[in-house]
């Protein structure tokens, strides 16, 4: 084992996110510190221990924007995996990316985003976006589709 793997022993963390649609918009947050602070992203955050990943999405969405929504299928499975300029890794998150539907609320940012917010789908490409962001939201719209269809 070498000293990088017990420096990072517990990782990767699972995370849970979600694109949440009201209509032809799409639900984002401004990440408001961390990694990739300021770039815009789906509301997301860890699953906690016993709780079940589509939980997770929901919950997550509901305390950094302010909105209920219900979760309609899962989307992808992803790595975000972070290193320093040494190729030393410095974070690994595994994270499951779910579609839903907004119930309710108006979308306010909270806990960890700067600002929240819904977009028409026909704007997004214009908005500086996390990595892999761009990719992930194009397959949730696929799913959602899907789903109507």
């Amino acid at each position: 084992m070498t000293s990088d793997t017990k420096r990072f022993d517990g990782w990767p963390r699972v995370g849970a996110s979600a694109a949440i649609f009201r209509g032809d918009e799409i639900l984002l947050i401004q990440r408001g510190k961390g990694a990739f602070t300021g770039l815009w992203s789906l509301p997301g955050g860890h699953v906690e221990p016993g709780e079940r990943a589509g939980e997770a999405a929901r919950r997550e969405v509901q305390e950094e924007t302010g909105v209920d929504a219900v979760i309609d299928g899962l989307v992808t499975v992803h790595d975000v995996i972070h290193r320093d300029e040494a190729g030393a890794l410095r974070a690994h998150y595994l994270l499951t990316v779910f579609h839903g539907r907004w119930l309710a609320g108006e979308a306010a940012p909270a806990s960890d985003s700067r600002a929240a917010e819904f977009f028409p789908l026909s704007e997004i490409d214009r908005l500086p976006m996390t990595p892999d962001a761009q990719a992930i939201i194009q397959k949730a719209i696929a799913c959602a589709r899907e789903r109507i269809a």
